[in-house]
């Protein structure tokens, strides 16, 4: 919450004198409409606790509640916007509200709703202001009539109204805004865990499906023609078996694409000399981590670097390549480096900005550096989560 640039300097009175500067004439004019928006917000909200309390017993009390406390957010934003108009404070507009949807259900919403910190102190700032409002208004209309102390007491009660609305209409701070992270950044995990699934429901379907399918009519036609032409049919068992390879190659592929048993056996170092060796760029793999993380820190630190390095192959024209990876406090710090011609961008259609996307949702970090003419590097940054005690030496190597 910040001061408007406006605003004095000093919020201490300003002299006193007949022609009152232009803050002084707003103050008042927002003393002196505290008393009708006080009444408004004061009947709101003891109607709707009122109503909602004593309908508790019934089935509509607690979502008339509800729906009552985000109506109050509307109380909230409108004195907001008077105090930033007639005292200059400028306080950020809460996150919004939670709603409900079909996914996650009435209940929900209505607990969410029942148990939103801002709306409670938008109600307890509308209580409170009755008694405010009428001494504001009071004390004003009289220093209008003896006018020498007007600025002296506009000053002052300025002063608390600002302070009341730091104090009761302003976001949670860092808890508000941290939960605000947290379900923007659980509806990406959500959208990339049912686009993961599709990807992989249509592997399964165009290719180890649709092969093993087109390898039972193969078996099936041998079989009807094993007694009257053997020859034929042993051709087609041949083919089959080749079927059968190729169905099994692919279904290897799909489950290193879901989890490589290389990364869950041997850990980081060895999993990423895998993927590099099979880039069509000459790549050196540096691992230097006193120990495993998490198997889930490791799986995006694998899939992060695989996805980088397919870039490299398909866009980047490199020679050569680099990937570093260490740990730095309670930071998994990964770096892909390559001299090709640079130019990539988060919206070059590369999947920088899914691969962004996916790191901010644990609290992780993108950064892209690729000037034209080269060279690019990427450096991702993952929160650091033990496995346990399991240990792996430092280790660095070459593919």
């Amino acid at each position: 919450m910040t001061m408007s640039p406006q605003v004095p300097a000093n919020d201490g009175p300003p002299p006193v004198r007949f022609a009152f500067g232009r803050w002084t004439w707003k103050e008042v004019a927002h003393l002196l409409s505290n008393l009708p928006m006080a009444i408004i917000g004061f009947v709101y909200t003891v109607l709707m606790i009122a109503v909602g309390v004593g309908l508790a017993v019934t089935v509509v009390g607690l979502p008339l509640l509800a729906a009552g406390l985000q109506g109050s957010r509307f109380i909230g934003r409108a004195e907001r916007s008077r105090a930033r108009k007639l005292l200059g404070v400028v306080v950020e507009e809460p996150s919004p509200p939670a709603r409900g949807s079909r996914e996650s259900g009435f209940f929900v919403w209505l607990w969410s709703a029942l148990r939103d910190p801002v709306a409670w102190r938008t109600a307890l700032y509308s209580f409170v202001r009755l008694p405010w409002g009428i001494l504001t208004f009071a004390l004003t209309l009289v220093c209008l009539i003896v006018w020498p102390p007007l600025p002296y007491v506009a000053r002052l009660l300025g002063n608390a109204d600002r302070g009341m609305v730091r104090g009761l209409l302003s976001p949670s701070d860092d808890l508000e805004r941290r939960i605000a992270e947290l379900e923007s950044d659980r509806g990406v995990v959500v959208d990339t865990a049912a686009a993961d699934l599709r990807r992989i429901e249509r592997d399964l379907h165009d290719g180890a499906q649709a092969r093993l399918v087109a390898l039972a009519m193969g078996l099936g036609l041998a079989k009807e023609k094993l007694a009257d032409d053997p020859e034929a049919a042993a051709r087609m068992v041949d083919e089959a078996h080749g079927e059968v390879k190729v169905a099994l190659q692919e279904l290897r592929d799909l489950a290193r694409g879901i989890h490589p048993a290389v990364l869950t056996d041997r850990g980081l170092d060895a999993a990423l000399s895998a993927i590099a060796s099979r880039c069509t760029v000459p790549v050196t793999v540096r691992v230097d981590l006193p120990a495993r993380p998490a198997q889930a820190i490791e799986g995006i630190a694998y899939f992060t670097v695989s996805e980088l390095l397919q870039n490299v192959s398909k866009h980047s024209g490199a020679r050569t390549a680099t990937v570093d990876v260490w740990r730095t406090g309670e930071r998994l710090l990964i770096q892909v480096g390559d001299d090709g011609h640079g130019g990539a961008s988060m919206d070059g259609g590369t999947g920088m900005a899914g691969l962004a996307e996916r790191l901010g949702a644990v609290d992780g970090l993108f950064v892209l550096d690729s000037p034209a003419g080269g060279p690019t590097t990427v450096t991702a940054e993952l929160p650091w989560r033990d496995r346990g005690a399991e240990k792996s030496a430092p280790a660095s190597g070459t593919a």
